[in-house]
């Protein structure tokens, strides 16, 4: 008979750990080794208990369980972590996964694949959240806008919407994009009406206060100077 995956169950609520507990103590497969409500706490047990998979939730009270995972995972490289959470983060997922989790599920996840998930990270796979997953390579690619009001947009609207931010006029763009300026002058003004405005001046506006935001929030890096 093959060993036993060991698993290390981290959250802040005790009525979810013991949930989860009795749900993997119920398996031939899986066994509970050790407990944690603290991002702390959670990388002295894996010292201690020496799991093979840490079940984390992403919200403790002293520090995010991303920046846990990342301790975890320096310390026990060969430890694999799944991520737990009750939130759609998109940019926690993608912190996760720099932080090298092996896994990033929903709660809301049904038991059975929960355990499933424990079994495949804990047999050395990958597990993502299919949805968020899709989602955030989505808004990585481009294809999925961060603000809402951008997603009413079509991928050729939100063209047209950086060219006008841009200052093109009609024609400019219609010569841009080998479109009639008839066509243009239509998607403008479609575009407008989906963002509520009625006019380039205000699209334009709103553009630019997108791009601060964007620039707020991911700042260009700074290239250390040579000596």
């Amino acid at each position: 008979m093959s060993r036993k995956i060991r698993v290390l169950l981290v959250d802040d609520h005790e009525v979810v750990r013991q949930g989860l507990k009795a749900m993997i103590d119920a398996t031939d497969d899986l066994e509970v080794v050790g407990e944690a409500g603290t991002a702390a706490d959670a990388v002295r047990r894996v010292g201690f208990d020496d799991p093979d998979v840490v079940v984390l939730d992403v919200r403790l009270p002293d520090t995010s369980g991303v920046e846990a995972c990342r301790e975890i995972r320096a310390r026990f490289p060969d430890t694999r972590v799944l991520m737990l959470t009750s939130f759609a983060d998109e940019e926690a997922l993608l912190s996760a996964i720099m932080a090298g989790a092996s896994g990033y599920v929903l709660k809301r996840i049904r038991g059975t694949e929960l355990l499933d998930s424990i079994r495949r990270v804990g047999n050395g796979e990958s597990l993502l959240d299919p949805e968020m997953t899709e989602r955030l390579f989505r808004r990585l690619r481009g294809e999925e806008p961060d603000d809402p009001l951008l997603a009413r947009l079509s991928p050729q609207e939100r063209t047209i919407l950086e060219h006008i931010a841009q200052g093109k006029t009609n024609r400019e763009i219609a010569e841009e994009m080998y479109l009639a300026e008839k066509t243009v002058k239509n998607y403008v003004s479609n575009l407008l009406a989906k963002l509520g405005m009625h006019r380039r001046s205000e699209a334009a506006a709103y553009m630019a206060r997108l791009e601060e935001r964007r620039q707020e929030r991911y700042p260009p890096e700074e290239w250390p100077q040579g000596g």
